[in-house]
Order: C-alpha cells, then structure tokens, then sequence
C-alpha cells in the first residue's frame, strides 16, 4: 500500500526525467464482461481515460454505459475545485449501494483526487467497499491491479516527479481528432493550485516521438491534433535539447496535419516566438487559451502569477495584433481570499478590454495543502457569487457580440458529428474553436467544409453548407 504525500509531490530535485516503455497487461480472463468509465475534469483527464478505456480492453472487458451492467466501475477525478470533489464522493453512494448488491464489482478511484491525503484518509475510513486507488503517475499499473485484487482493497498512490512512459495504448474517443500529450506536470505553483501536487514536476515527451504520434495520426485519418499539457509552452525546458515549445509546434505544422490546437498557456511563458509561429503556419488554428486569473496586480500576486494586469494586456495586442482573426478564451477565479470591490473591478476592466470570446468562471475553492488555502478570507460567500453573475453577464455580452460578427461570413468548419439541439443537423468547430451547428448531410462528418453563418447564439452558432 502506497499512500499520497503532499511534502513529497511539493519536492523537485535537477534529476533527468526518467523515460519508460508502457506495457499494458493482455489478459481476456474478463472476456464477455463489461467496464464502466466515469470522468472528471479537464482536457488532460479525459486523455488519461483513452489510455484507460485501452488497458482495460486488453483484459477483455468492453464498455457499457450503464452502470448497472459493469463488472469493473473506474472514476477518473479531478481536484481543481471542491465540488469536483462533492459530486465524486456523491456518485460513490450509488455505487455503495450496488456493491452491496454485488460484492463481486470492482471499484477504482483514479485521478487527481487520488493524489490527495484527505481524499485517500476518507476512503480509508468510510469507502472501505473502493477496491482500488490508483494516482497519475501509475495508470499503466491499472490492469495488473485489476488482476490482482481479489475482493480487497488496494491503494497505490505514488508522490513523485514522475516519469515520462511512451508506447502509451489509446482507445481513442474520436476518429477525427485527437489528444497529444507533450508533456506532464507543472511547476508554477500558483498558490490556489493543486496540480503541481497531483501531477508532478514539468517533464516533456521527446520531439520525435510526439511527431510520430502526429504523423501516425495524420495517416490514419485525424484532421486535428491538440497538443496537451498544463503548461505547454514551458515544453522542452527540462530537456536541454536546444529546442522549446516554438520549435515542437513548427515541426508539427510541418507534418501537413490539417488543424493543430494546443491548451493550457501560462502568460508568463507566452513568447513573441510563439505568436510568429502560430501567424506563419495555416495549419496552426488562431484559438489561444489565456488563463487570466484575475486582473488585479495585488491579487495576482498573492495567486503567484508572475505577471502584472499591464504585461497580460501587452500579451493580448500582440496576439490581435499579429494573428489573424484570433479568438482567445480565459480561466477566471472570483473570490479569491481578500479580494476586495477595487480588485474585481480590475478583472471586469481586463473583460471590458479584451473583450473574450468566451471563458471559464469560478469561485474560488480553497484546496488543502496549497498556500492559499491558509489566507484568511473575509469576502462572504454572497458577495462572492454576486461577483461571479456580474463577471458572467459580462462574458456572455462579449461572446454572443463576438458570434455576431460572423454572421453573413463563411467560415471552415470540422464536421465532428450529429448536433444534440437538432437530429437534422451535424455540428462542428471553426478554426477560432466556435461551435456550429449546420444544416448538412450526414457524409459531411469528419469533413473540413465551408459554412455560410446564419445566425448567432452566446455560445454557439448556426449555419449552412455553402
């Protein structure tokens, strides 16, 4: 048993990374039966479900989803906020309930929240029906821990830099686009952060074995590729290669692959390179996510963001300024411990000017172990959610005049399947990473196809094949 160590996960030594070969467990003793998969969180987790959809294929269990009707129940979590946590903890009370019916169903808890201390104590001392936590850095050990469990409870949690595994397995969730991995791990340590903890340090994937994943890909059929990791455009830096995150993107856009995104950016990393590289390839869609945090330079501080409101803005002209037709999305946090009425209106002031085609908006969720989790706060919860519906109101005001700008234009879309708001229509994305939903046949799927905009919502639009 392997239990999670905040002090340990905080540790970073000079130590290479360690690269290893992930060899999946093939075994069909679970042939005929059924997994359940259920994931949490952000664009990083629902990769790591691929890789876990595919080790469990290889012990001959197939996917259901229906609960009920599985052998094998996998959360995949996340940590980022509390009521992540609330709705992981709320889900397993269904499970109790089923176990208890089948003591043979087997239960593993994975994901950032098994990295956790308070999380793992919990399981200890009220979810003893949890067969198996396993953390970020062993899903690869997942098959073997299936395997061997036999009806007990097993907890392989290791607090540590991390590796590097390639010849990872993927059941992929799309056949049009794709996830890549560049990297793992993260080390700004912004002081309301628990990734830094439950992912490791900062450790990139070799250049030629990510463009041979793209290559692979591109042969295969992908029409786009996102480049993951929680801060890509510190790639490389570890490496000591002579190259960085400017270079891996020229090279991908090289592979010829029809459309490449990358998430997350740290401003702080965010390089004049970077922006030459992305105006100079087609290929390189003119999205960019641009966690803000807050547009308060006191608070800023106090989030270790290792940048000014000033710098930020600088960062947003130069990237209208050089990328054509750019689009940029954000992260916000309200709420966070002190923050004041003057300290708000810094943020709006950063909406009103950049003007955000969208965004992600938050109340801050203190998350043990991280040091903000010891500053005093005397901002009351009302205020706190007052502040959120004045942000949002202001985020959808931005998003819905920047969707209407496109009315009447057509734009490129990738086809990605059959709408949810209308079985007659396929949906897809712009190259500014704009949803559509459009009135096209069915073979247009998986299809890179001009689309006449005819009309505009705050968070998606609706057009034509042109």
């Amino acid at each position: 048993m392997n239990l999670p160590d905040l002090k340990k996960a905080k540790i970073r030594s000079d130590k290479p990374s360690v690269y290893k070969i992930a060899n999946d467990v093939k075994d069909n003793c679970f042939k005929g039966q059924k997994f359940y998969l259920k994931t949490y969180g952000c664009q990083m987790n629902v990769h790591d479900s691929e890789q876990i959809k595919a080790i469990l294929e290889n012990l001959g269990l197939e996917e259901t989803e229906v609960m009920e009707e599985a052998l094998v129940i996998v959360l995949n979590t996340c940590a980022i906020r509390e009521n992540a946590h609330d709705k992981v903890f709320g889900y397993l009370g269904r499970i109790k309930h089923l176990k208890k019916e089948h003591p043979e169903i087997i239960v593993a808890l994975g994901g950032c929240m098994s990295q956790e201390e308070s999380v793992v104590e919990e399981i200890l001392k009220r979810h003893p029906y949890i067969n198996i936590v396993f953390g970020t850095h062993n899903i690869h050990e997942l098959g073997n821990l299936i395997l061997n469990n036999h009806n007990k409870q097993d907890i392989e949690v290791y607090s540590e830099e991390g590796c590097v595994y390639e010849g990872v397995n993927y059941h992929r969730d799309s056949k049009i686009t794709a996830w890549v991995n560049i990297m793992y791990g993260c080390d700004k340590f912004c002081t309301y952060c628990i990734v830094p903890y439950t992912r490791g340090k900062e450790r990139s994937r070799k250049m030629e074995e990510i463009i041979k994943e793209v290559t692979l890909l591109k042969e295969e059929g992908y029409q786009e590729v996102t480049l993951l990791g929680q801060n890509v455009n510190a790639y490389g830096n570890d490496l000591n290669l002579g190259y960085s995150f400017v270079t891996l993107l020229e090279e991908v856009a090289k592979t010829g692959i029809h459309r490449i995104r990358f998430v997350t950016s740290h401003p702080w990393n965010f390089t004049p390179e970077m922006i030459d590289i992305i105006s100079k390839y087609d290929n390189i869609m003119p999205y960019i996510h641009l966690p803000l945090q807050s547009g308060s330079d006191r608070i800023l501080k106090l989030m270790g963001r290792r940048y000014t409101k000033d710098e930020y803005l600088d960062l947003i002209n130069k990237l209208k300024n050089k990328i054509k037709d750019v689009t940029i999305t954000t992260d916000i946090i309200v709420g966070f411990p002190n923050e004041s009425e003057q300290d708000f209106l810094d943020t709006l002031d950063v909406v009103n000017k950049v003007k955000y085609d969208g965004a992600y908006t938050f109340i801050y969720s203190p998350r043990e172990g991280t040091p903000a989790s010891k500053m005093k706060d005397n901002v009351t919860l009302e205020e706190k959610e007052k502040r959120l519906q004045r942000l949002n109101e202001k985020i959808n005001q931005y998003s819905k005049e920047s969707n209407e700008k496109l009315v009447g234009k057509v734009e490129e879309v990738l086809i990605l399947g059959i709408s949810e708001k209308d079985c007659n229509k396929v949906y897809g994305y712009t190259r500014g990473m704009k949803l559509v939903n459009v009135l096209a046949p069915k073979d247009v799927i998986g299809k890179i196809i001009n689309v006449l905009i005819t009309d505009a919502k705050s968070f998606s639009l609706d057009g034509i094949q042109k």
